[in-house]
């Protein structure tokens, strides 16, 4: 399987994006992945892998290469900023767009953790984006960043169906999070599928993390976010 982290200019700040590519011939569809708070790191890199061996273009930017390269992780998710991880994901966009091994208008976002809550941005602020599929995202009715509205108050304005996946242990999002979530889909007729794993807590597909990591679960919920990205963006084969 061939990888490539090209680096894009974001607001004169330099972005690596590990992108993942299938043996198969293209146009293929694409996804973006939104990494979790860890970072780009080995889940994120095996995911993207994982993806691309079923067939998609998988890239995930780096969003914390505003901060210092050296900068734990924990310290770094607590200055990213809302506007500029939509610009983020605007220039990931672009940077698969621009690819022959892509199709344009095949394109999807998924995220975990921190990045299931970029994914629920990315979602309502692209409409490049004709699949979204989030992994227990929490932090959704939080704003973060000068001027920017909480991703639930942006809702609205997303027009692609919608694959989440929680657990019922979870605190960030905790069931009653995914409720309201869902009920604000069903008003809005947003087309959704939401999954909750009993014994399972949060990161659960994170196979780094004995203390969270549920095979069970996360092998479920990898057959079915396969099976919705498989059959929303199924135009691209």
């Amino acid at each position: 399987m061939a990888t490539s982290s090209p680096t894009v200019d974001v607001g004169g700040s330099p972005m690596a994006i590990f992108t993942a590519f299938p043996q198969a011939a293209g146009p293929r569809p694409a996804l973006v992945l939104i990494h979790h708070r860890d970072g780009v790191d080995e889940f994120t890199k095996a995911t993207a892998e994982r993806y691309a061996a079923n067939g998609f273009v998988c890239a995930a930017p780096n969003l914390y290469h505003r901060r210092p390269a050296d900068e734990d992780s924990k310290v770094s998710r607590t200055k990213l900023d809302d506007g500029e991880i939509v610009a983020d994901i605007n220039a990931t966009v672009a940077q698969l767009q621009s690819l022959p091994q892509v199709n344009r208008n095949a394109m999807g976002i998924l995220g975990h953790c921190m990045g299931g809550r970029m994914t629920f941005l990315g979602a309502a602020t692209n409409p490049a984006f004709k699949a979204a599929s989030m992994f227990y995202g929490g932090g959704i009715f939080v704003a973060q960043g000068k001027g920017t509205p909480a991703p639930f108050e942006l809702v609205k304005n997303i027009k692609c169906p919608f694959a989440g996946f929680f657990g019922k242990e979870d605190k960030n999002p905790s069931p009653d999070d995914v409720a309201r979530i869902s009920a604000e889909f069903t008003r809005l007729n947003i087309r959704h599928d939401f999954k909750i794993y009993d014994g399972t807590g949060h990161a659960f597909q994170n196979f780094s993390n004995p203390d969270s990591y549920r095979k069970a679960s996360s092998d479920d919920a990898w057959v079915r976010a396969l099976a919705f990205f498989n059959a929303e963006l199924a135009g691209a084969r």
